[in-house]
């Protein structure tokens, strides 16, 4: 087999393929070329060429989610890197492992006006679980020539002595961090960076490995709950009328149907799950802000909890945070087994636990049911709302509104969804989604800027059929998304044209003016029509009714590439549509 030449290449990819990790995304360079010689000519390694490094790093992204495994990108030193910065953070605050393997060039080349070259050690320090910044190589000592003398040669083999033992450290260095930033990767969930530098000559290959590095594993021990906080939290909780549970971003399948029974059989308890939670039940609460958005501050008052208990990632609904800020909670529990967020400004307790771990701790020890009209009082108010969201939907023109309406009802099941975020992930959170679609979101930092890309690393990960549903602006940032040789044919797109940022007409602020259309809404005219042919997309349209559920009729079915359906919705209307909503609802 062929390997790198440069003993450092070979450590980091021997360690990367000892610890797992063969998903690799490698954006083409010259500095990073004994990375890649490394990684691609080993079969085990799966390899992916993405030109992008912004849409490899979110690609990779899309891989790793779905795996739940390290990933690994590699890129060229200088501002290469930089660009992996957004889907650094996202994994970062979406606790997803990513690992970032960057060229550098050697230490005395730095700061001193070489060509592509900034300074790279720890340049993500604020959004990373780990940095990584690996030692440079010895070069080879040269042969002393044979009529040197032997004083000469005496001090040369000295000198070489010496030599190889500050190699040794150098190698046992490298060694010791990757092993730990690959450890970070996978035991802590999250981003971790290895900045690997070499120097030339960077081409060269050999045909056996020169170094065999150590691998080093990991210890965990699990967290117990101390005795007294479970005791603590069970008075509490059977003692309490009112007991909210709140559902943030939850991988699919992750809580047991037995405790989302049990929960739901309590009538102290409301569970309020986001689309993002992927949680079913018919006695939860989906659709927060179809709740909330009518209530009055009486109202509001009635659905404070006493207790809150929250899981899972970031929440989308602004109004729910709102509503607890202003009404909190007596109590706030965060359980998750890495870290607690305190949202709402109330946080007393951080339990160190994965979910189902916790709930087969604390609910069989729950001795009895409170007897409260809590949830039944706002079932009841959820079963109104319903009847008048089926009622509004009836009367209003065609609209953003109405197109979620319409493409959330004929996903076929068991598709993944991957939302793009803003106005898109906020008109989903309105409607039902059937419970086998599996739904994804970049919430860790909320950002437009890989939707796209994260999603076509999510098909090719999963090998599922995925549809990603985003906004126009998300789809136009991201279009270098498209310029992937690896997108699945069963892959649909199916982009929300408003011409515009239309969120942004639903927030304060003056609408219909030119300082308004050029730097909030951003107005234009561009369709994703000649991007498709450019890079092999069937594209349909639809602007009407009609049209949409014409395009949706063969949308899903098999084809010999990728498809892509714009829909146009009339820009002037959407945010009236959307308010009037809300007013609807009350």
């Amino acid at each position: 087999m062929t390997y790198p030449k440069i003993p450092l290449a070979q450590t980091v990819v021997q360690l990367c393929k000892a610890k797992h990790i063969k998903h690799i995304v490698i954006s083409p360079g010259s500095r990073n070329a004994p990375l890649t010689i490394g990684f691609t000519h080993d079969p085990f390694f799966k390899c992916y060429s993405i030109v992008d490094e912004r849409c490899a790093a979110f690609f990779a992204l899309g891989i790793a989610q779905q795996l739940q495994e390290p990933t690994a990108v590699v890129c060229t030193s200088g501002s290469a890197l930089l660009n992996y910065y957004p889907a650094v953070a996202e994994a970062y605050y979406s606790d997803i492992p990513l690992v970032v393997l960057s060229a550098d060039r050697p230490k005395h080349l730095i700061g001193v006006g070489d060509g592509q070259t900034i300074n790279q050690k720890n340049v993500f320090e604020n959004h990373i679980l780990y940095s990584a910044n690996l030692k440079l190589d010895l070069k080879d000592e040269k042969h002393v020539p044979e009529h040197e003398e032997l004083p000469l040669l005496k001090n040369l083999e000295d000198k070489f002595e010496r030599l190889l033992g500050l190699q040794k450290d150098i190698q046992t260095h490298n060694e010791e961090e990757t092993n730990l930033a690959i450890n970070f990767a996978r035991f802590k969930n999250g981003p971790v960076h290895i900045n690997v530098p070499f120097d030339e000559p960077l081409y060269e290959t050999v045909d056996t490995l020169s170094v065999t590095p150590k691998v080093i594993d990991v210890k965990t021990k699990p967290v117990k709950i101390e005795d007294y906080v479970l005791q603590s939290c069970l008075e509490d909780w059977n003692s309490a009328s009112k007991k909210m549970i709140l559902v943030g971003v939850n991988g699919p399948n992750q809580i047991e149907k037995k405790w989302l029974d049990e929960l739901a059989e309590d009538d102290s308890v409301i569970v309020l799950t986001e689309t993002t939670s992927n949680l079913h039940h018919p006695s939860f609460f989906p659709s927060i802000d179809q709740l909330i958005a009518p209530l009055t501050d009486k109202e509001k008052q009635e659905l404070q909890p006493d207790i809150l208990v929250t899981f899972g990632g970031l929440i989308v609904s602004k109004k729910i945070k709102q509503l607890l800020r202003k009404h909190k909670p007596k109590h706030h529990w965060h359980i998750d087994n890495k870290k607690a967020n305190d949202t709402f400004f109330c946080l007393d307790t951080h339990i160190e636990k994965a979910p189902n771990a916790f709930f087969e701790l604390f609910l069989p020890r729950v001795t009895h049911y409170v007897k409260s009209n809590y949830k039944p009082t706002w079932t009841a108010v959820k079963q109104s709302r319903l009847n008048k969201h089926k009622v509004y939907l009836e009367r209003i023109p065609f609209s953003d509104f109405k197109v979620f309406s319409t493409v959330l009802k004929t996903i076929p099941n068991h598709y993944i969804l991957q939302s793009g975020n803003s106005s898109t992930i906020r008109y989903t959170q309105l409607f039902k989604i059937d419970k086998t679609l599996k739904v994804f979101c970049n919430r860790g930092t909320s950002g437009i800027d890989g939707s796209t890309s994260t999603a076509i690393g999510c098909a090719v990960a999963n090998k599922k059929p995925t549809v990603c549903i985003t906004g126009d602006l998300s789809f136009l940032y991201d279009s270098n998304a498209l310029w992937n040789s690896h997108i699945p044919k069963n892959f649909r797109i199916i982009v929300m044209n408003n011409q515009g940022g239309g969120i942004f007409r639903i927030l304060p602020g003056h609408k219909n003016t030119e300082n308004f259309d050029t730097y909030f809404e951003t107005n234009h005219r561009l369709t994703a029509n000649h991007l498709c042919d450019m890079y092999g997309f069937k594209y349909e349209s639809a602007s009407d009714e009609l049209s949409l559920e014409s395009a949706l009729k063969t949308f899903y079915s098999e084809a010999d590439q990728p498809k892509l359906l714009e829909v146009f919705t009339p820009k002037n209307i959407n945010d009236q549509v959307l308010l009037d909503y809300f007013e609807f609802l009350k």
